[in-house]
């Protein structure tokens, strides 16, 4: 019992971490809220660990798989090439290390702004196109986070229903 107990403490810090990194995007996000589930249920090996695992592996799945479709679709439609928002992160890893606790962002916005500027030659459709594509990044990690607390949510109410009644 005393491994399941420091697995529980030990997993819940992983999907802790794991939601963190949604929002900030350096640190792994929903993959790390998955395999912390599956090393929840095959430590603690039972019903209640596998029923935790497989409804937040299809929450934190389809939060991953969402955001990533929401962010893609709507930057397809305004023609924002993959390459403004590679520089984007790039920029914004950079940022993260000029720039002490926002410098993620400010990076971010900045690499994006300074890729559309250069492929659109003219400052106004580049703020145009740079403020339409924060906002379909900020929706995508909108969705993710909000999945990703509901897998948490599960592995709380799992976590609790496996002690309880152990």
């Amino acid at each position: 019992m005393e491994l399941q107990v420091i697995m529980t403490v030990v997993c819940g810090a992983l999907i802790a971490v794991g939601i963190a990194g949604i929002i900030i995007p350096v640190l792994p996000g929903s993959i790390l809220v998955i395999v912390s589930l599956l090393v929840w249920a095959l430590t603690v090996a039972s019903t209640e660990g596998w029923v935790v695992f497989a409804i937040g592996t299809v929450l934190a799945g389809a939060g991953l798989a969402s955001g990533l479709v929401l962010t893609g679709r709507a930057l397809q439609q305004r023609q924002i090439p993959g390459r403004s928002v590679v520089v984007g992160v790039l920029a914004g890893i950079v940022g993260l290390f000029v720039i002490p606790v926002v410098g993620l962002f400010v990076g971010f916005a900045l690499g994006l702004f300074a890729s559309e500027w250069v492929r659109q030659r003219s400052v106004g459709p580049a703020v145009g196109s740079s403020i339409h594509a924060l906002k379909a990044t900020g929706l995508g990690i909108l969705v993710e986070l909000g999945l990703a607390c509901a897998a948490a949510t599960t592995w709380v109410i799992g976590a609790w229903v496996y002690f309880a009644t152990a």
